[in-house]
């Protein structure tokens, strides 16, 4: 385990990067600016290893990001319709991002802001972040911690929990670009989700507010199948949410992705009920990756864990609010595993 600087914002805030690495050989680089993952590396039975994440080679990518590659979103990830919430009868305008949607918490957001170190080992980190009241128009201080761990052998561990001082609503997401062989297309991976439902989106990316079967559309992954299936047209783009199937609380297994060539695996478990997909379509090669090469559509994709999106203006859809006293915890795990 170690830790450098990797960078200072204009301001002159240090920006640390702490790289983690666990007994079988699992390796793991963080940055405490947008608490992003720029780095994660699994071994493989040969005796090789594998990174299976996007990331950037310059904090001036993570700065720009348009995609959120690697980092923690919130307060609220996903979209909120107009920006707009209503608590206890009084209604907030959240602030809007460049394309007019409150999108992963607004302009500034948790993946745009420097984090604090509050612990470390050679297998985990913890950050922490406090967000004031007013901040990007949500109600309530916030005060975040987040824990990343590598756990054995080739698991990528995520903590997260949240206090408030005032009622507000707090959903976080981790936006990794996930690729289990590395320039390929995401689109030759194979998926599955342990979702028999998912909430459609509009036109405008927003929810309908219905919660539907998946029977019958191209987002029935129930059983694994490439992702680029020929009954929908190889440009059909993927950006969904999925309802995950849970006789119980607690971690539940969510989604299961495979390598083209089948040589890797990876489960998505989580305590979270919803998790979004979405293919990389929107990938561009505007910055460096951290391997010199640049990215593409469908280099890589988002499996994010998180609450109902749009939640505070669909009635059908469970609450993502907090109040004082109460504790906001997500856990999700990465579970890499070789053939």
């Amino acid at each position: 385990m170690s830790i450098h600087e990797f960078a200072r914002l204009p301001d002159g805030t240090a920006i640390s990067e702490i790289r983690l690495a666990n007994a079988a050989g699992a390796t793991a680089s963080v940055l405490t600016f947008g608490a992003a993952l720029r780095d994660l590396v699994v071994p493989m039975p040969d005796g090789s290893r594998r990174r299976v994440v996007l990331g950037f080679d310059s904090l001036d990518a993570y700065q720009d990001n348009p995609r959120f590659l690697g980092v923690t979103v919130g307060r609220h990830a996903s979209r909120i319709d107009g920006g707009r919430i209503v608590l206890d009868g009084e209604t907030y305008q959240l602030a809007l991002n460049a394309a007019g949607v409150h999108l992963h918490g607004g302009p500034t957001g948790f993946s745009r802001r420097p984090w604090t170190i509050l612990d470390h080992g050679s297998d985990f980190v913890t950050l922490g972040l406090v967000s004031p009241d007013g901040e990007d128009g949500y109600p309530g201080r916030l005060d975040v911690k987040l824990t990343y761990r590598l756990k054995e052998p080739a698991t990528f561990a995520v903590s997260i929990e949240a206090t408030t001082d005032a009622p507000t609503i707090v959903s976080m997401a981790h936006h990794s670009y996930w690729t289990l062989l590395p320039g390929s297309s995401i689109r030759d991976h194979f998926l599955q989700f342990h979702a028999a439902n998912f909430t459609p989106f509009g036109a405008d990316m927003n929810p309908a507010g219905t919660i539907e079967p998946v029977e019958g559309t191209p987002w029935d992954f129930r059983d694994s199948r490439r992702i680029g299936d020929p009954r929908f047209g190889e440009d059909f783009a993927y950006d969904c949410s999925f309802v995950i199937d849970r006789t119980a609380p607690g971690v539940v297994p969510a989604a299961r992705l495979e390598a083209p060539d089948r040589s890797l695996a990876m489960d998505v478990v989580t305590s979270e009920p919803c998790i979004i997909f979405y293919d990389g379509a929107g990938l561009t090669p505007d910055w460096p990756d951290i391997d010199g090469s640049r990215h593409y559509p469908h280099a890589g994709l988002c499996l994010e864990p998180m609450r109902f999106p749009d939640n505070p203006n669909q009635p059908n859809f469970p609450s993502a609010r907090l109040d004082p006293g109460e504790t906001y915890r997500q856990e999700s795990e990465y579970r890499f595993s070789a053939f």
